[in-house]
């Protein structure tokens, strides 16, 4: 028999035993029950309190009030009373258990009352399977306090957890044994798993996940878990077209009760297990339905540790303010500062405070130069935006440091589009804006169409070409050093005072110059190494004879000279040998006259 079964009729009344006539009505929340008062005194302790406590031997009416499981639950416990057989399930055990304490029906009023039956139940039958305490638990919601008081609820969850630990440690110790019998088992057990958990209200659901965060459950099956259960219980918001600020009573407090609790989880897991892209959806949710600005910050934080693996529509978060920016800005603004906060402190050394993969090093310049491409095209989306302030703008490219730019060809474009989105600008805020860009960072296309761009004002478009022209030089004389050592005339004279245009306008003519010249050198060079080419190849292939001919011929020609420096060297040696044997003689001549010969 079913938690939902009706008894027969009597007027308004039901009735449990229909053979004798009853002498007492029991109102359940307004409900009239008429039953006897020998079998519910028997078995139950509250009835027999109250009747005992009215001192009227002839009371024919009781009221009960908060009945858990309401009239359905009282049905059931009072069947139980007249010893009616009912089948005891997963549906119906949370409610019996409850109406059970909720009338005393204890050890202390008859053997094997309906306590001791729904416990020996919950212990031999629902506790050792995760599917049905799961079930017990989603019975329990509607019978707080009391479900919680008995300690019913706590006992379902701690079940759901070691059934869950249970269950991987089994199938990882099988894994070791049955690969393939294993990986299928664990992707069916994990698929109901993280399903079921998602019909859980949300007080519960996070009890569950700290519970088995305790009870050693993989972190994988938990983070799936997390993200199953905010796109199971929060699609009905993503689905809304209007903005979230014009639905009013349509965002609840359940809903943000649910943000808050799943940031809160998410919280207490590593930073590298949770995909980003799952945290700015929660970000994007957190302000749609106005959480507490402490999730917002969490999850800020959390994305700029790695906003390095961020793409460019991650970043475009709408504004939920109808008169403010078309993007939300500012916490765009609040990420980035966490990313560079994260920077600097691994240039020093100190821990983030965030349990990542538990490695650290120097600074990572390859995520700081991405995430300075990242900025860069961001301020390009958001710079058509007529709402957008300049200071606001200016703050924001201000943040980044000189090294988050190799060039700034993408601070250039998006200043650019700003410039042309918001013509009434002041000269003196352009200009304070254009300042921003470092033109010797700029790349010669960049340059080339910065000294052409009527929108920025005239004192950065002649610093611009300054720089443009100092480059040209530099390069230029680079050019000559290595192949020509020409020489670039300049006059000595000085120069008298020119106005700002004058000097852009002679400023762009040398650069044309110099651009001529560069250009002269560059065929230069490109015959040089034409002729070289050609000296390669004929030392090598086809040509090798002729060219070894060639080098022979040259020989010949220096021996022409050989002769006459051949017979010039015979005579010196001649001299030379005639000096010695004379001086030979000499001596030996000497040497006799001494002797006496």
């Amino acid at each position: 028999m079913g938690l939902h079964s009706t008894s027969p009729r009597v007027g308004n009344s039901r009735r449990i035993f229909s053979d004798v006539a009853g002498d007492i009505t029991i109102y359940v929340d307004g409900h009239p029950f008429l039953l006897h008062k020998f079998p519910l005194m028997t078995r139950c302790g509250r009835i027999r309190r109250l009747i005992s406590e009215s001192r009227d031997p002839n009371l024919s009416k009781l009221e009960l009030q908060n009945v858990p499981g309401g009239t359905a639950s009282f049905e059931l416990a009072a069947k139980f009373c007249y010893g009616s057989n009912f089948e005891i399930t997963p549906a119906n055990v949370s409610h019996l258990h409850c109406v059970a304490h909720y009338l005393d029906m204890s050890e202390d009023y008859q053997e094997e009352n309906l306590i001791s039956r729904t416990e020996t139940y919950l212990n031999e039958i629902i506790f050792k399977s995760l599917e049905k305490s799961l079930q017990v638990l989603c019975g329990c919601e509607g019978l707080d306090p009391l479900a919680e008081d008995i300690g019913l609820v706590g006992r379902c969850i701690e079940s759901i957890a070691f059934n869950a630990s249970t269950e991987q440690l089994v199938s990882g110790l099988a894994h070791l044994e049955y690969h393939t019998e294993s990986n299928r088992s664990r992707t069916c057990y994990q698929d109901w798993w993280v399903e079921d958990l998602s019909v859980l209200k949300v007080e519960y659901y996070k009890r569950v996940i700290g519970s088995m965060r305790r009870a050693g459950v993989r972190t994988d099956s938990i983070i799936n878990s997390i993200m199953h259960y905010a796109q199971t219980s929060l699609k009905p918001i993503e689905s809304q077209e209007c903005n979230v600020w014009e639905m009013g009573s349509l965002i609840s407090d359940k809903q943000r009760s649910i943000v808050v609790t799943l940031v809160e989880l998410l919280s207490l897991e590593k930073l590298s297990s949770i995909p980003l892209s799952f945290l700015f959806g929660m970000l994007r949710m957190a302000i749609e339905v106005d959480a507490v600005f402490e999730t917002r910050i969490e999850l800020e934080k959390r994305i700029g540790l790695q906003l390095d693996m961020a793409s460019l529509d991650d970043l475009l978060i709408p504004s939920t303010q109808s008169s403010d920016s078309v993007y939300d800005v500012d916490t765009v603004h609040r990420i980035l500062v966490n990313f560079l906060q994260k920077i600097e402190e691994e240039g020093s050394g100190d821990d983030s405070g965030y349990e990542s993969d538990g490695t650290s090093g120097p600074v990572n310049h390859a995520a700081v130069l991405k995430v300075g491409r990242l900025m860069d095209g961001y301020l390009a989306e958001i710079a058509p935006d007529p709402y957008l302030k300049l200071q606001k703008f200016m703050t924001f490219i201000e943040l980044l440091p000189d090294y988050a730019r190799v060039v700034d060809d993408g601070l250039y474009r998006a200043i650019d589009i700003y410039l042309k989105a918001h013509p009434s600008l002041t000269e003196s805020e352009c200009t304070k804006l254009c300042k921003l860009i470092d033109c010797e960072k700029l790349s010669i296309d960049a340059a080339n169409h910065a000294s052409q761009n009527e929108r920025l004002p005239v004192q950065i478009s002649v610093r611009i070409l300054y720089f443009e022209q100092m480059r040209l030089k530099s390069a230029l004389l680079s050019s000559s050093t290595s192949y020509s050592h020409r020489i670039i005339p300049t006059s000595g004279a000085p120069s008298a005072p020119v106005s700002p245009r004058d000097n852009y306008a002679s400023l762009r003519r040398e650069n044309r110059e110099l651009r001529l010249e560069i250009g002269r050198m560059r065929v230069r060079i490109t015959e040089l190494e034409k002729e070289q080419e050609v000296i390669k190849r004929g030392m090598r292939g086809e040509n090798a004879k002729a060219f070894f001919g060639y080098i022979s011929r040259g020989l010949v020609r220096m021996t022409t000279f050989g002769p006459g420096v051949g017979r010039k060297k015979e005579k010196t040696d001649g001299r030379k040998v005639q000096g010695r044997n004379e001086g030979r003689n000499r001596r030996h001549h000497r040497s006799a006259e001494k002797s006496g010969f």
